[in-house]
């Protein structure tokens, strides 16, 4: 199946329709589209700001940026020079290969390692690999972390990190639910206590929207979750990503310089980590957080 490289990004495409844009920038994927079984004609399933840079200025509003070591403001003290959400999202990945190419689907890997800059701001040993794979119906992302110290010190030259996919699913943000997150513990990061922490809540709904603000921090939450609305939907299957995030700013989305006007209203983040805690990974270990993205075909929606 072809894959079209390009100077800054790759382009995958699949014999039935559907296709993935991965820039080297930030190994952000920029764009998924793909038919459903009801309808094959490939629509978007992801969404891009018409107002985001993607010429390597800034993050990508949009898409599926990759966040690690940290996720928002760094709290682990190897972190504290970094910014909001670390650099792998703000760095050029490399190509390294084409991993699968045969009637299931196509796959991509891009690969990072500290540069002269990223040891300004971190200074650990590390190698990231970033695998991309796309099916008929189906979008998976891989995200490979090996602590590369040589050190034979004892205790062990830990590599302590955090990892989230961040993804902006296209959807109707007044008409979408996100399920199941019933009986979960968050951490709703629009109301604060006194101390500037978030409060920690119990989810009473059979069905998340997000028709207010919304920033929430699910813990242990079950790795296997829908994104409906009426007529579609995208099922979201994690590995090793414990919690997910589910953000939408509404209104607030004003305040964001590379929103477009009212981009809020056309996409719903549902984004699966591992953000409460750390992975601690020994030296020569390697961890792999996975997602895997799936168009719904048949209408399966909630009745509230």
């Amino acid at each position: 199946m072809p894959v079209e490289k390009s100077q800054d990004r790759v382009l995958l495409k699949h014999p039935k329709g559907s296709s993935v844009e991965v820039l080297f920038y930030g190994a952000t994927v920029i764009s998924w589209k793909s038919a459903s079984a009801r309808d094959p004609q490939p629509v978007e399933r992801l969404f891009l700001s018409s107002k985001a840079a993607l010429d390597g200025s800034k993050p990508v509003r949009g898409g599926i940026p990759v966040v690690f070591p940290c996720f928002g403001a760094p709290t682990h003290p190897e972190h504290s020079k970094l910014g909001q959400h670390g650099f792998a999202r703000s760095e050029t990945w490399k190509w390294d290969s084409v991993v699968i190419d045969d009637e299931a689907g196509v796959s991509v890997r891009l690969t990072l390692e500290p540069t002269e800059r990223i040891r300004s701001v971190y200074d650990r040993p590390f190698h990231l690999s970033y695998v991309v794979t796309l099916a008929e119906h189906q979008l998976s992302t891989d995200l490979h972390v090996t602590n590369t110290s040589t050190s034979t010190a004892f205790p062990p030259d830990t590599l302590e990190f955090q990892a989230l996919l961040h993804n902006y699913i296209r959807a109707p943000a007044n008409q979408v639910l996100i399920s199941p997150l019933q009986n979960l513990a968050y951490y709703d990061k629009t109301e604060l206590t006194e101390q500037g922490q978030p409060t920690r809540k119990t989810e009473s709904r059979p069905a998340v929207d997000v028709k207010k603000p919304t920033d929430s921090v699910y813990e242990d939450a079950p790795q296997n979750y829908e994104i409906t609305w009426p007529g579609g939907g995208i099922s979201l299957r994690s590995k090793n990503l414990k919690d997910v995030v589910v953000w939408n700013p509404q209104e607030g989305g004003r305040q964001i310089a590379d929103m477009e006007d009212g981009g809020w209203e056309r996409y719903v983040c549902v984004e699966p980590g591992l953000v409460r805690g750390f992975v601690k990974l020994e030296p020569g270990k390697r961890w792999i957080g996975q997602q895997v993205l799936s168009v719904i075909a048949e209408e399966r929606r909630l009745s509230l």
